[in-house]
């Protein structure tokens, strides 16, 4: 009997797990631009959908009753194009992105008198619909770890992407998985007194080469502060700092495929010491 309900609440998680998510953005009347409170909603759902493999997010975005057709039409659309903007400083592909549609008004529904102001309020609205992708898709592997890179004859200029390093989505720190990984590019670097390098940070997903938010400073320097982060753990682990530098390089050398590509940080070879 355990057994059986065991099975039972696995199925209801799996089939739970390919539903739709939903989000709701609320705006002030005639106002496109997004209030506080509901900005750290919509972060909070950011950090809520990082776990899940996202086919598309559709945003779409709507007015109450008042104004023109033409009006509603316009602002409409500019509430989804700000909600759009949120998810690209956020690290959120633009190609799962396939719909930002202003839809215009909501027509106001009979009501009592009283309710006509908070069912307007409801209506300045714009809802996100993120449904998830299945099967998951294929992760890229690497024939070569970064470790065993640094072993390699290197020359001035090579560059090494550090390999299976995953940084939490909109922040400058590593998921946990990750930190062990890091520890053997230490351990290869400690072995390579000889290479002098820049730390270069990236991230996806931005428009054009801007850089991205970082979430827990809220200043557009995320690829910056993952480089520092990577600097500050080789400090933290004895690399001598003269050895090394960092760098944030924005959205400028996108790699493609998957986001977690061009999440990453690259170390480049400055100087190489004569033996």
């Amino acid at each position: 009997m355990k057994a059986y309900a065991l099975f039972f609440m696995l199925v209801l998680q799996a089939s739970f797990a390919q539903k739709e998510v939903k989000h709701v953005v609320y705006f002030e009347t005639d106002e496109y631009s997004i209030v506080e409170t509901e900005r750290y909603r919509l972060l909070l759902f950011l950090q809520e959908i990082e776990g899940i493999d996202i086919e598309k997010i559709s945003i779409y975005g709507f007015c109450d009753d008042r104004g023109s057709d033409s009006y509603n039409l316009k602002l409409s659309q500019q509430r989804a194009d700000a909600i759009k903007e949120v998810f690209s400083n956020n690290e959120i592909t633009e190609s799962l992105i396939t719909n930002v549609d202003g839809k215009g008004e909501v027509l106001l529904k009979i009501v009592k008198e009283d309710d006509v102001q908070k069912i307007r309020g409801l209506n300045r609205k714009v809802e996100i619909i993120v449904a998830p992708y299945d099967p998951p898709r294929p992760k890229v592997v690497r024939k070569n770890t970064t470790d065993k890179l640094l072993s390699k004859r290197l020359k001035v200029g090579d560059k090494i992407v550090l390999e299976n390093l995953l940084f939490q989505t909109g922040y400058s720190y590593l998921i946990e998985d990750s930190k062990g990984k890091l520890d053997n590019i230490v351990e290869a670097l400690q072995k390579r007194p000889d290479v002098y390098f820049s730390i270069e940070g990236h991230v996806c997903c931005t428009n054009g080469d801007r850089d991205a938010i970082d979430r827990k400073t809220n200043i557009r320097n995320l690829s910056f502060a993952r480089a520092k982060y990577i600097y500050d753990y080789f400090v933290s682990k004895g690399i001598d700092k003269d050895r090394m530098r960092y760098v944030g390089l924005r959205r400028r050398y996108p790699l493609g495929g998957l986001p977690e590509n061009d999440r990453r940080v690259e170390i480049r070879v400055t100087k190489i010491l004569d033996k």
